[in-house]
């Protein structure tokens, strides 16, 4: 991660999955709400086994990447000339990587047929957010400011969503708390991409100063901005999740009028027997 790279790879991971919770838990709970909750939740058990199945695949990589880069550790731990540590930055981002894996693993055997308790999986992937937090908390010391300040920032966005997450393992399917979820995760992506961008900076800009207190206010205000487009972008998804499942339940109404206007005869029928039928009594 000591680089431009290593910081959007996370931030990539993060946005995808911040992105699809965005979508998927609205599509979950208005469809419940419209149609059959059984057969519903045959479908989205058999996302969550893929979810499970992408989440190892990415976390997998991601350790691959952080141990085999060119100057990476290659596995080693312990420099065997001095007996000093290898890369410990490298190992740190691929613990952080192994247990959102062993996420996904949980999530794979909770949807398979081994009767695993549901809450499992909420708990295993508050149990990865939470130590993500704890790696990057001791992750900084003895850096410049700036690079300490924007770090400590995400350890907002990481802790929230292991308190959020944590919670889920009691109130599971609440929407509230899956799309709060979404929003820091999302967060989470965008914000290791200004990581990278500040630290890193790409097409010959200026590098930030580290120790200039404008720069610590301008990146607060910048995490806040960041947020505020999340809480959009999670906002906007299930408004257009909403009217889709609204559109789809409104055609399937005007079917079955339009079926009714065609026969009017039938009514005028149906009502004159009726009438016959109360004049006989």
């Amino acid at each position: 991660m000591a680089n431009f790279k290593g910081h959007a790879l996370p931030g990539s991971f993060f946005l995808v999955f911040g992105l699809w919770w965005s979508v998927k838990y609205p599509l979950k709970y208005l469809n419940n709400r419209t149609k059959g909750r059984c057969r519903n939740n045959m479908c989205y058990q058999r996302l969550e086994l893929i979810e499970g199945i992408l989440k190892a695949v990415f976390a997998l990589v991601g350790m691959l990447a952080e141990q085999f880069v060119p100057d990476g550790p290659h596995m080693h731990l312990v420099s065997g000339e001095d007996h000093s540590w290898v890369k410990l930055m490298n190992w740190q981002h691929t613990t952080m990587y192994l247990f959102y894996g062993l996420s996904g693993v949980v999530d794979i055997l909770t949807y398979l047929p081994l009767n695993v308790p549901k809450g499992l999986d909420r708990l295993s992937l508050a149990m990865a957010v939470f130590i993500e937090g704890l790696l990057f908390y001791y992750h900084v010391h003895n850096r410049p400011p700036l690079d300490q300040h924007i770090h400590s920032l995400l350890l907002i966005a990481v802790f929230g969503g292991s308190i959020s997450i944590m919670i889920e393992v009691f109130l599971r399917d609440n929407i509230v708390l899956e799309m709060f979820r979404a929003s820091l995760a999302i967060l989470q992506g965008s914000w290791f991409w200004q990581i990278g961008f500040v630290l890193y900076p790409l097409g010959g800009a200026p590098e930030w100063d580290q120790k200039d207190h404008g720069n610590i206010m301008f990146i607060t205000m910048c995490f806040c901005w960041h947020y505020a487009v999340s809480v959009m972008i999670i906002s906007m998804n299930y408004t257009l999740v909403y009217w889709c499942v609204r559109r789809s339940k409104g055609l399937s109404g005007d079917v079955t009028i339009g079926i009714r206007k065609l026969n009017p005869n039938k009514e005028g029928e149906v009502q004159a027997a009726l009438l016959a039928a109360s004049d006989e009594e």
